[in-house]
């Protein structure tokens, strides 16, 4: 009898068990007429929040950041623009970084709703506002100089978003274009002082050779001397291009150049042999000269002087008669 009780009790301990489980999973589980009502209602909820929140992240994107490079000569003018600000944008902010070579950067902001400006490590009286920041945020650079050379960049704040423009500045400098001739009878063509190098080309072509001298103010000099062998050159033209402008010179040689193209040993046997031929050509002339006075002087008898004295013939007589013949000769 105990054996049964106890296994009885077995069986109805695992009934409960079994269906106190299914109850819950019946639970966990909603029903199909309460699921859809209820999923409806979350779907909207987070449609909604996932709407205003693309509206937010749409609204504040930031742009692609544009760069630009600039190139503006020496002693001139220039002026940087901000990204254009729509009418319909509120403006929070602006600020302008200055990125100079071998100095620190230099920052120039303004801001709207307190209507202040601030300079921070900005020491070149040069570089300043154009006009007022609320109005027109441009930055210019009144004259520009060498040491101007850099990276400046503008970050707009407005109610729409972020907004920068950045430009590389990059400072020209013309160089001074000279046309001489050497005392060696070549012709130097040299530009100084110009930023970056020019290059110099020759008009006629001829042996040229060129290099180039760093300055230590970012500026180069070049210099080229030609010269023309083999021909007759009496005008050459030396043309500079530069990124300020191209300028030509031409000059007139000093009754032409003209170079041959010997070493200078050869150049003096040259000159050794003309100088043997003038000789003797001189000679000859000479002795025909002499020669034609001898055979046509009719005075000058030159063999009445070496014939002997005759008997009866005064023999001062010859040396009278040359002397009366070459004095009327």
């Amino acid at each position: 009898m105990p054996c049964t009780l106890g296994t009885f009790g077995l069986w109805l301990l695992l009934i409960l068990t079994v269906s106190l489980v299914a109850e819950m999973r019946t639970l966990v589980t909603p029903s199909n007429g309460l699921r859809p009502k209820m999923s409806k209602d979350n779907d909207s909820a987070a449609s909604t929040n996932s709407s205003l929140m693309d509206r937010q992240q749409r609204s504040f994107i930031l742009p692609v950041e544009a760069n630009t490079s600039l190139s503006k000569p020496v002693d001139t003018k220039a002026v940087l623009s901000c990204p254009p600000i729509t009418q319909k944008a509120v403006l929070v902010t602006i600020r302008w970084e200055i990125i100079l070579r071998d100095k620190p950067s230099c920052t120039r902001a303004y801001r709207r709703d307190t209507n202040e400006t601030r300079a921070i490590n900005c020491s070149d009286e040069t570089i300043s506002w154009d006009s007022r920041p609320d109005r027109n945020p441009a930055l210019q650079i009144d004259p520009v100089a060498i040491t101007h050379d850099g990276y400046y960049r503008c970050e707009v704040v407005t109610s729409h978003g972020h907004f920068s423009h950045g430009y590389h500045l990059t400072v020209l400098v013309s160089p001074e274009v000279t046309l001489f001739q050497l005392e060696n009878g070549a012709t130097m063509c040299r530009a100084a002082a110009g930023k970056p190098a020019a290059q110099i080309s020759w008009t006629p072509g001829g042996d040229c050779h060129t290099v180039e001298e760093p300055l230590g103010n970012d500026t180069v000099t070049v210099q080229s001397s030609c010269r023309w062998e083999n021909h007759w050159v009496s005008n050459v033209s030396c043309s500079v291009s530069h990124l300020t402008g191209n300028r030509s010179l031409s000059i007139e040689l000093n009754q032409g150049v003209i170079v041959l193209g010997f070493p200078p040993s050869t150049l003096l046997i040259v000159l050794y042999v003309k100088f043997s031929l003038f000789l003797v050509i001189l000679v000859i002339v000479g002795f025909i000269y002499f020669q034609r006075i001898k055979d046509c002087s009719p005075f000058f008898d030159v063999q009445a002087l070496l014939t002997p004295e005759s008997p009866g013939r005064d023999a001062s007589s010859p040396g009278q008669n040359l002397l009366i013949h070459y004095t009327a000769y």
